[in-house]
């Protein structure tokens, strides 16, 4: 009787145990919490600069987490988003070792989370049924407190540059210092009655940067740039001197971080002409310093590009370019999501970096361009394309150089020239930079970044500026001033910031049948201009044939008349029947994708549980066969 049931009662007892060892192994790996990605991408693992900045907190932060997830009228799509903000916080909270404390809050109508939302400055959302949600985020430590007033899903890419950004501010609350040198009046200027220019207010862009840093001028022939300069931003330097790109260059080598607006035609940069009136069209480069970089930068020459190009007919111009799409780097944080630049008269950086230093390139032309002489750089319609032959390269119009910088002026100082001699007859500033000791090579990891045109921060080409009820209202007309500030974000803040890269998105198109869907939409736009071309046919020969009518004949369609058109409305039913066809077909392609891709992804696991499973009992069976 024992015998009877000792196999029941064996398996049983090793199902049971199987269920206790599972539940134990669950319960004592769950403790670690411990995951492994294996996302296209790495969606769910945070980035090493980002982990760099988490390590360095020495006291804790606290963030905030408004999101209505309650809320019944919020869409099924921002929820999904607010899940994957809510596991990136996870993420961000076990990698600062317990340092990053997460509250979560649930912002209803006249509640409590709902007046700390509005005192934290986390802003409500509207959706398009006119329902209010909100999803934000408020980064505080100790007095300091930043916030993410209202995360979008269009910025999904930039968000966890966007929280170690907000990081970085707290620990570091006090503005970084970034100097500003340039013979342009970005500052603003008094004007020259003499000469016909009136007065001038700051740029728009330089009024925006001083709301985030503090901003010093720097003398365009400065012999040195202060200590407490963080970040440099050289707009334009036409004319500089060898002094200047000597204090620029030690000032790379010391760590400060280089933004340098080059450009081979500045059209905005007014200077007296032959005839004492206003001309733009200068130039300027850095010639020292890109030969000891290992680049290029034809001063001459501008980017022409027929696949970029502004306006359209007799009004079009190859040179004003329009970049979007492939022309910004879509990994980098400072040209992710910009949308369109307009870059007026750029140039082109050549050449190979010297050892120790790597390129990116965050700006770039079509293969459908060339480079053309700066003096040909206005003209429009068929005076600009004539003659024009692709080069078949993609021409760099701004790059990040970062690495081990070397000096461009391996024996030092250079002398100054007498007309610096005479400018600084006391000698006071030449002595004070002379009295620094020379850097022949970074000690750590620098970063310059060169773009080659300086009129995109311009008001008249970055945005319109209205007076409203006297008030002056700005709006920005591309994404210009978001490029150049997003250059001086990522280098004014932690030197971790540069290394950061947008993250792959959650949200992946579905590619196979977006691509089914071209074809067919190809098909079906070819079967209506069949019909439409065959419409057009039949009308013609209807007239035709309207004109061979008698003089005084009343336009009455003829036998010959009424067979052609007969013939017409046989081949449009035709026609409407393939049209037809080719939706069923679309229809059944898409579902029959649809089946499969639920079948592979519902039975595959059990499929392959079950395959292990015979395997693993043929070969228990031949083992006992064997013994």
């Amino acid at each position: 009787m024992l015998k009877k049931y000792e196999t029941v009662l064996y398996s049983a007892g090793g199902v049971i145990a199987v269920f206790v060892i599972l539940v134990l192994a669950n319960y004592v790996l769950g403790a670690f919490r411990q995951r492994i990605d294996l996302t296209d991408g790495s969606v769910y693992t945070l980035s090493a600069g980002t982990r760099t900045v988490l390590g360095k907190l020495d006291s804790p932060v606290k963030i905030r987490f408004y999101f209505s997830q309650s809320d019944a009228g919020v869409p099924l799509v921002v929820k999904a988003f607010g899940r994957r903000v809510d596991d990136m916080l996870g993420e961000f909270r076990r990698a600062s070792a317990g340092r990053i404390e997460i509250e979560k809050l649930d912002p209803q109508p006249d509640s409590d989370a709902e007046d700390s939302a509005t005192l934290d400055g986390v802003e409500p959302q509207v959706t398009g049924a006119g329902e209010r949600f909100y999803l934000g985020l408020s980064i505080s430590q100790l007095d300091q407190k930043v916030a993410l007033p209202a995360l979008a899903m269009d910025r999904e890419r930039l968000l966890e540059y966007d929280l170690t950004r907000a990081i970085g501010r707290i620990v570091t609350p006090k503005k970084p210092v970034v100097g500003v040198m340039t013979p342009l009046p970005a500052f603003g200027s008094g004007g020259n009655p003499m000469m016909g220019m009136p007065p001038q207010e700051p740029w728009v862009f330089v009024s925006e940067l001083r709301r985030d840093y503090d901003l010093k001028r720097v003398d365009f022939d400065a012999g040195s740039i202060d200590p407490d300069v963080k970040v440099l931003l050289l707009i334009h330097p036409r004319g500089i001197s060898e002094q200047a790109q000597y204090a620029i260059d030690q000032f790379v080598l010391r760590g400060g971080r280089l933004i340098a607006l080059l450009d081979p035609y500045a059209y905005f940069d007014q200077v007296p002409g032959p005839m004492g009136r206003p001309e733009g069209g200068t130039s300027s480069s850095l010639d020292k310093l890109l030969k000891a970089w290992g680049m290029g930068f034809d001063a001459t020459k501008v980017v022409l590009d027929a696949e970029y190009v502004s306006g359209a007919g007799p009004r079009a111009m190859p040179t004003l370019l329009s970049l979007s799409g492939k022309a910004l780097d879509p990994q980098d944080v400072a040209t992710s999501g910009l949308g369109l630049v307009l870059v007026p008269f750029s140039g082109a950086f050549t050449g190979t970096p010297t050892a120790g230093l790597k390129t990116s390139v965050l700006m770039k032309s079509s293969t459908f361009s060339k480079l053309v002489d700066s003096s040909s750089a206005i003209a429009q319609g068929d005076a600009a394309m004539k003659g024009f032959a692709p080069s078949g390269t993609e021409y760099s119009l701004a790059i990040r150089l970062t690495g081990q910088f070397k000096t461009a002026f391996p024996s030092g100082r250079p002398a100054e020239t007498k007309a610096e001699k005479k400018a600084d007859e006391g000698g006071g500033a030449a002595k004070a930079a002379a009295s620094e000791p020379h850097l022949a090579a970074s000690k750590g990891e620098g970063a310059v970044v060169l773009v080659g045109d300086s009129d995109f921060v311009n008001d008249a080409a970055a945005v319109s500026v209205q007076q409203v009820f006297g008030q002056r209202i700005v709006v920005p007309q591309n994404g210009n001033l978001a490029f150049a500030q997003a250059l001086i974000e990522q280098v004014a803040g932690d030197p971790n910031l540069i290394t950061l890269r947008t993250r792959a998105t959650a949200v992946r198109p579905l590619t196979v049948i977006a691509g089914m869907e071209a074809r067919a939409q190809q098909r079906y736009l070819g079967k209506i201009k069949e019909l439409e071309d065959g419409l057009t046919q039949t009308q013609e020969k209807l007239a035709a044939l309207q004109k061979q009518r008698a003089p005084g004949q009343a336009a009455i369609l003829s036998s010959a008349q009424q067979t052609e058109l007969e013939n017409f409305r046989k081949k449009a039913t035709e026609i409407r029947r393939s049209l037809k066809e080719v939706r069923k077909e679309l229809r059944a392609e898409s579902e029959a994708l649809e089946f499969w891709t639920k079948v592979v992804n519902i039975a595959a696991m059990p499929i392959l549980v079950a395959l292990a499973g015979l395997a693993f009992a043929l070969t228990r069976r031949r083992k006992v066969a064997a013994s």
